[in-house]
């Protein structure tokens, strides 16, 4: 199964390594904290041995001054004691404040190398996971391991310390006690090995379940319209129902393997005082243990019941982490096919030649290899020329743009920007010069200008030049509307620009690519949404961009095929022809089948506007 639906972790259960390698993983990410959690973890540990005193300082009382009937040595005790204490918070709020800060810089730092690793991974890579997946890693499993790491992994530590030297004092007192509290204890251990096996594969199922059911939140917020158009709602609540109630369910089994772990940790020590207060009793009437040993071998035995019950919420913390590490990895070790060159090449000044010379391309994965989409293009755009790619649909046209960016990689072939391989250049530098506006307008939870300017950078810094690009690009997209929005251009669109029609989504879309001022400027129908008349003002402003600049249209009217100089009619992902409009018509049959297809199409549109 693919992780588009759910990542499957039961196949690789038996291979993956030890809960301890995979955490240990953390340590590149967590080293700059290790010394702040080294200091928390020693706090702890001075509050764990702090408490431990306190019975030795009560088994002196008890056979001292309470045996020899002299109140007036109990208040130095008390004194002891009350120290003792004070101590023991003031090193639990030091441990606190010693990791809680370095743990949260360790979980930024993890969520900034995640997402920086999702930025850098191919399209390919986001066709195939859930949005939702890929949010509950950065948020939920990132969280938890910035939890372990300030709480759990510091108290597992300090507890098994606290639990050998706290058994170690218990063979102190009576060497017989101990051995039966220790041999007591076994089972806790055997129960505590078999928990990690079960409780893992749960685990992953209910985190990866988890990232399931924030992708059916997210599709159904994104889709709304479409639910309350078509009356689907009941029907997505009813799928998302199956899903919680399916995590519920894996949640229950969580809870079962818990409580079986809780059981065995309640009830062990319980048995083991027991016998150890059946055999102290015998050994203190023998006179071969002290009444103040036997009050402080209980007293020390109370003060490790916390330590041996916090083992089994740690543990399940413990392998929730590892859970968490595993799904964090599986995204940050994920192979980037698309890579920059060691040694890239530069252009100085693009002039926009763009060549396809023999190109092929098709989608893989895993589990198929698919045939080629496009199958052996040859194609040559002239510096400041524009092309129209026309084909019937699924010919391969938005396929084949998509490897000019490089936002796919060609399997066979070449594309050539100015004579220079695009594989040969650094993709920051190749996407500077490739300016892409696609038929499905995203634009982001941002004002206008930040989504129209966000191939800009370099305005940053020059307020009055990025008014006047800005300008300039909404005047030639004839997004005008944006002066009568609330706040103009300062105006935030909201998620995915969902609160303007798809109309001024386009318009805004294409000023994007406009200001961007590429060199090399690829459409992808970008007009499909626009009325016959704010079309026909958006061409007349296309044309003054398109004069100078290299063009590559993908077009479904014939109004956008005019804008061209030279036309590409693609068949079954093979370029077939080329030439001017005029001349296609009159020599080739597919292409006035296509062109009269794209005629249909054209004329229900300008039906419905004027209807």
């Amino acid at each position: 199964m693919s992780p588009r639906t759910t990542s499957t972790p039961s196949t690789a259960q038996s291979r993956r390594p030890s809960t301890f390698r995979t955490l240990l993983r953390l340590y590149p990410y967590a080293k700059p904290a290790v010394p702040a959690i080294t200091l928390g973890m020693v706090a702890a540990l001075l509050a764990a041995l702090m408490a431990l005193a306190i019975p030795l300082v009560l088994q002196l009382l008890v056979d001292g001054p309470l045996s020899e009937g002299d109140p007036s040595q109990v208040w130095p005790a008390f004194a002891v004691v009350l120290g003792l204490g004070v101590v023991e918070a003031l090193m639990i709020a030091a441990r606190r404040q010693l990791v809680m800060r370095p743990s949260t810089r360790v979980e930024a730092t993890l969520r900034n190398t995640l997402y920086a690793k999702l930025q850098d991974l191919p399209v390919s890579f986001h066709d195939r996971w859930q949005s939702g997946q890929l949010l509950s890693r950065s948020v939920s499993d990132l969280s938890l391991i910035r939890r372990w790491l300030a709480f759990g992994l510091v108290l597992l530590v300090v507890n098994v310390v606290t639990i050998v030297v706290g058994f170690a004092v218990l063979f102190f007192y009576s060497w017989v006690l101990g051995l039966v509290f220790v041999v007591a204890s076994i089972p806790v251990w055997v129960v505590g090995l078999k928990f990690e096996n079960r409780y893992s594969t749960i685990a992953r199922r209910s985190q990866d379940q988890v990232g399931d059911l924030a992708t059916s939140v997210e599709q159904s917020v994104h889709g709304i319209r479409v639910l309350k158009a078509f009356g689907r709602g009941k029907h997505s609540l009813d799928a998302f129902t199956r899903r919680a109630e399916s995590l519920r369910g894996t949640e229950i089994e969580k809870a079962r393997a818990i409580a079986g772990l809780w059981l065995w940790l309640l009830l062990v020590p319980d048995v083991a005082f027991g016998l150890c207060l059946l055999a102290g009793i015998a050994l203190a009437a023998d006179g071969q243990l002290t009444v103040g040993q036997l009050f402080a071998f209980f007293a020390t035995a109370t003060v490790l019941r916390w330590p041996v019950e916090s083992i089994g919420f740690l543990l399940s913390m413990t392998f929730d982490t590892r859970t968490a590490v595993d799904r964090f990895f599986e995204v940050v070790d994920s192979e980037n096919a698309i890579t920059d060159p060691e040694q890239p090449k530069t252009l100085e000044r693009a002039e926009g030649r763009l060549e396809f010379r023999d190109v092929h391309f098709r989608y893989q994965d895993s589990q198929a290899q698919y045939d080629d989409l496009v199958n052996g293009v040859d194609l040559v755009l002239e510096p400041g020329e524009t092309m129209a790619l026309v084909g019937l649909t699924g010919s391969g046209k938005t396929t084949l743009i998509s490897l000019v960016p490089r936002l796919y990689d060609v399997t066979g072939g070449e594309v050539l920007l100015d004579g220079v391989d695009v594989r040969d250049l650094n993709r920051e530098e190749l996407r500077r010069h490739i300016g892409m506006a696609f038929e499905d307008a995203t634009l982001f939870s941002a004002s206008v200008r930040d989504n129209v300017l966000l191939g800009r950078p370099d305005l940053d810094d020059d307020p009055d030049e990025a008014e006047r690009v800005l300008r300039e690009a909404l005047d030639i997209a004839q997004a005008d509307f944006v002066d009568r929005l609330p706040e103009g251009a300062e105006t935030r669109v909201g998620e995915e620009g969902m609160s303007l029609s798809g109309g001024q989504r386009q318009r805004l879309a294409l000023a994007r690519a406009i200001a961007a001022r590429p060199a090399v400027l690829v459409l992808d129908d970008p007009l499909s949404a626009l009325d016959v008349d704010t079309e026909a003002r958006v061409e007349a402003g296309l044309r003054r961009v398109l004069a100078s600049t290299t063009s590559l249209l993908v077009a479904h009217r014939p109004s956008t095929v005019a804008l061209a100089d030279r036309v590409a009619l693609l068949e079954n992902g093979r370029v077939t022809a080329v030439g001017r409009h005029s001349d296609l018509l009159a020599t080739n049959d597919h292409y006035r089948y296509v062109i009269s297809s794209l005629d249909d199409d054209d004329s229900t549109a300008r039906e419905e506007v004027l209807a």
